[in-house]
């Protein structure tokens, strides 16, 4: 396998095309953000926030899964920007015990409120099931993640706008490292419209497949009839903030924060995302975090090699093994 001399895409990865010294066309076309424009989208939050500040509890909803990503980003709204935050913890049944522990751990210590939102149990495992042995979504849906996890953050996002909406909260952030929100996407106000888009990509395709009992997961036609000018600006602050994954574990490791030993090593919270990362690369013949770790990379917040690692190591297979049977699946052999 050929792999882009700048980033890590293999030749595997759909639409890929490579020039004469060997760099891919995605990064030809995909600018290096500079410093000046990560600058001026923090200014660009920092008004947002001033203008935004809630006379209600919460100025702001947080995906949180307890990672080191949506971790540090808790850290950043509370400490650096003094902020509101509603923590929501989508519990689908397959967070780590170590996560849960640091869900309790930094939302007490960061004093923030905290939502733990969980479906149940059978619906969440026949969804991941289907996800994992089923053509649901449109192979370009899986460009940048793996089935399940599309599954899985189709329905976080859903339930976090939701929520947002219930509330009256105007500002729903994500902790997306660099590689997965772009600067172009890190400030981006939601509305019905939006919604629909991304409803026709997850929702629908799930639940035609897997039935009406995934529907409460989803935002509703009384939803998405809400006046626009009520849902949430959508915020990734570490697309335009300092990113560098040893530094942001250490410092959460001083709030208390414990990385999980029984996880890979693409996920601190996901019991999960081995088997999601194998299945990915058994049918797709590249990493489902490719493209997360090309942007990275591209950004200059991850050495090329240490890159190449991360998509080119092996899962664990009792990891996947155990994964599987957590799910109540078969692998085949």
């Amino acid at each position: 396998m050929n792999c882009c001399t700048r980033c890590v895409l293999p030749d595997t990865f759909p639409g890929i095309t490579f020039d004469q010294d060997g760099v891919c066309n995605y990064c030809r076309n995909n600018p290096v953000p500079d410093a000046e424009g990560k600058k001026a989208l923090l200014a660009k939050f920092e008004a947002l926030i001033e203008g935004k500040r809630s006379q209600g509890p919460f100025d702001v909803i947080l995906a949180y899964s307890g990672g080191k990503d949506s971790t540090y980003t808790l850290s950043l709204l509370r400490e650096r920007f003094g902020l509101k935050v509603l923590a929501f913890v989508f519990d689908n049944g397959f967070i780590s015990g170590q996560s849960m522990e640091n869900i309790r751990l930094m939302t007490d210590t960061l004093g923030a409120a905290c939502f733990i939102f969980r479906p149940p149990f059978p619906v969440m495992k026949k969804a991941f099931a289907l996800a994992a042995g089923s053509d649901i979504y449109s192979p370009k849906t899986l460009d940048r993640a793996s089935s399940i996890c599309t599954t899985c953050i189709g329905m976080v996002k859903a339930m976090v706008l939701k929520t947002a909406l219930s509330y009256g909260i105007p500002l729903a952030a994500f902790g997306w490292s660099p590689g997965q929100a772009p600067l172009s996407s890190a400030i981006m106000q939601t509305g019905p419209r939006l919604q629909r888009f991304s409803d026709k990509s997850v929702r629908d395709p799930l639940v035609k497949l897997a039935g009406p009992e995934v529907e409460p997961y989803f935002l509703t036609d009384d939803d998405l009839a809400k006046d626009p000018s009520r849902w949430p600006v959508n915020v990734h602050p570490l697309a335009f903030m300092d990113y560098d994954e040893d530094d942001i574990v250490r410092k959460i490791g001083e709030l208390g924060w414990v990385k999980p030993v029984d996880t890979d090593p693409n996920s601190t919270n996901c019991l999960l995302n081995a088997l999601a990362n194998h299945l990915h690369r058994e049918r797709f013949h590249f990493h489902p975090y490719a493209w997360e770790i090309a942007g990275i990379v591209r950004s200059g917040c991850m050495d090329r090699a240490q890159g190449l690692e991360k998509v080119s190591q092996e899962e664990d297979r009792e990891m996947v093994n155990y994964a599987a049977r957590l799910l109540g699946i078969g692998l085949g052999r």
